[in-house]
Parts: C-alpha cells; sequence; structure tokens
C-alpha cells in the first residue's frame, strides 16, 4: 500500500471538518483510550467520542479490532467487565468488518512490507478493510495508520 493517498496525502491530517465526515474506522486505541481512564489519551478519546455522537457518521471497525479490544480491556479491567462491554458496543450500531482468506494473505503481505515499522497483523487488516470499504479516516491514536495514508482523528503529533 503506497503511504499516498490519490490526493497526495502523506500522514497529515487535511483541514476538513467532521461535519464532512460520513464514515469512520474505529481502531484499538479509541475504543481502549474511552473506558480507560488511566490511558494516556483518555480525555481526548472521551472528547472525540462525543463529537462523533453529535455528527453521526457510520461507523465501522472490524472483528479483529472488536477481539483485540476485548482481550485488552479483560487484561486490564476484569474478564467479566470486558465481556459486558462487548455486548454493549454489538448493540451500538458499529458495522464490524469480517475478513476472509484473500484478506489475510494480503494483511501478511502488508505486515511483511511494513516489518521495520512493526504494525501489528491487525493493524494490516484493518488497512485491508479499509481500502475495500473505501474508507479513508480512522479515530484512533496509532501513528502506522497515518504512516499508510489515512487521516487519522483525532490529530496525533
Amino acid at each position: 500500500m503506497d503511504s499516498r493517498d490519490p490526493q497526495g496525502f502523506i500522514g497529515q491530517p487535511r483541514q476538513i471538518s467532521l461535519r464532512t465526515l460520513r464514515a469512520l474506522f474505529i481502531d484499538t486505541g479509541a475504543f481502549l483510550a474511552k473506558e480507560i481512564a488511566a490511558d494516556q489519551h483518555h480525555l481526548q478519546a472521551v472528547e472525540f467520542w462525543n463529537r462523533i455522537h453529535d455528527e453521526e457518521p457510520v461507523i465501522y471497525s472490524s472483528e479483529h479490532v472488536l477481539d483485540e479490544t476485548a482481550t485488552l480491556l479483560a487484561r486490564r479491567t476484569s474478564y467479566a467487565w470486558s465481556a459486558g462491554w462487548g455486548r454493549d458496543v454489538l448493540g451500538a450500531g458499529i458495522h464490524f468488518l469480517p475478513a476472509g482468506e484473500g484478506d489475510f494473505e494480503e494483511a501478511f503481505v502488508l505486515m511483511k512490507k511494513f516489518a521495520d515499522q512493526a504494525v501489528s497483523f491487525t493493524d494490516c487488516i484493518s488497512f485491508v478493510l479499509m481500502k475495500k470499504e473505501g474508507l479513508r479516516d480512522v479515530f484512533g491514536f496509532d501513528r502506522h495508520f497515518a504512516s499508510a495514508g489515512y487521516r487519522v482523528w483525532p490529530s496525533i503529533q
């Protein structure tokens, strides 16, 4: 995957309004930061979740992000709490994108391509699924999305 989108975007979000954002992919970091008060991005995440609620873009994530988030939340809180979170998030209207065999193959190609940056398999699957869905914007705190050419919300430094 080229780190440049068709408009020449390289890592830094263009000055576009959240109001014009019609679809948004949610990464693990956004879910974690909202739920874990001690997370370094907690306040920023809560504020941005509130903005999303007000603007109502179509929200996407992946089954892999759901898996990763539930596991990390279970380890940082409790397994019972994480299971409750999972039931709630499944009812929140988020479109959890599934990955198929071809997606796994493409993700492993990306994982090798980005090996020097230690990009996780979950992120690579996210890149593949976002590309298939035509998604350009992601809510999270992972610089790998910016490096891969996606607009990261809120802006990361």
